[in-house]
């Protein structure tokens, strides 16, 4: 397969980022953006983007077990995207680094990240819902009846995204809940390097999880003059996983006010081991009637 026809070979193109040689009191890498219909810069890859920067200025052994980052801008896809690691703090066992990611001299994106030696402890962690249909017992969208937009958007991404209720991109059906599950994985295999696979389960964390808020009210995404956008993302990585294998996001919203809502979520393999937890604000401004 070649890049225009493999999204996936996208997705690791953009995760590859390169050195950029300059050195100032931070470390500087650059990226490129996978073209998007929307005009803006896909916020779960400036996750994934910096999650790796950060990676590079730290040895292997030592991984990313959480992160905060807030988005300040909306990014172009046809600009490259400069990102600079400020070598925050080394430890004996933890390290923390702040990514900032740059488009145009100016900020799109802001992150502290936290990574640490693996370490023997105690464990326990929130087991799986019961009664989730599995993977195979749930239909991939049928792009062909969407939107333009949100049909170019599906057919390109590197995601196989199915959710065990019926999805929200044309009508909201069946309960109007704050709360979805959502099976995904990669369209195909990808390199064993487990650093990939942190980095790519950011991308995936920035998924549907919005969906929680707008399927409580009844709203989907191609209502008319609906205006959704992330504003800040905190993830939490628990064990390592594959991202080309199903992974199980289960996802709900406890509040929402002030054209603000919050969600949450928790990344299962299959087998049903808590991989990851992620918490999100998203702005979404529904217009009255």
């Amino acid at each position: 397969m070649t890049d225009a026809i493999d999204p996936v070979a996208s997705l690791l193109a953009v995760l590859d980022l390169r050195d950029a040689g300059a050195r100032t009191t931070e470390d500087i890498f650059t990226g490129v953006s996978q073209a998007m219909p929307t005009g803006r810069v896909y916020g779960g890859q400036v996750l994934a983007q910096t999650i790796v920067a950060a990676s590079r200025t730290l040895p292997a052994e030592r991984t990313v077990h959480s992160m905060h980052g807030y988005f300040l801008r909306p990014g172009d896809p046809a600009d490259g995207i400069t990102f600079s690691v400020d070598r925050i703090h080394d430890g004996r066992s933890f390290s923390t680094r702040r990514t900032q990611a740059f488009q145009s001299g100016v900020p799109i994106f802001s992150m502290i990240a936290s990574f640490q030696d693996d370490d023997p402890g105690l464990e326990h962690f929130e087991p799986m819902p019961d009664g989730i249909a599995p993977p195979e017992d749930t239909a991939p969208v049928d792009v062909e009846t969407l939107h333009p937009i949100s049909r170019r958007m599906l057919s390109a991404s590197p995601v196989d995204v199915r959710h065990v209720s019926s999805p929200v991109y044309a009508s909201v059906e069946g309960p109007r809940v704050p709360r979805q599950a959502v099976w995904m994985k990669l369209r195909r295999p990808i390199t064993d390097d487990p650093a990939v696979h942190r980095a790519a389960l950011a991308y995936l964390s920035d998924l549907t999880i919005q969906e929680t808020i707008l399927r409580a009210h009844g709203v989907p995404w191609n209502a008319p003059g609906l205006r959704v956008a992330s504003l800040d993302h905190a993830m939490w990585w628990h064990r390592p996983g594959r991202v080309d294998e199903w992974l199980l996001y289960v996802q709900e919203s406890p509040n929402a006010r002030g054209g603000r809502g919050l969600s949450t979520g928790r990344v299962y393999t299959r087998d049903g081991a808590l991989l990851a937890s992620v918490a999100q604000e998203v702005m979404v401004r529904v217009p009255r009637e």
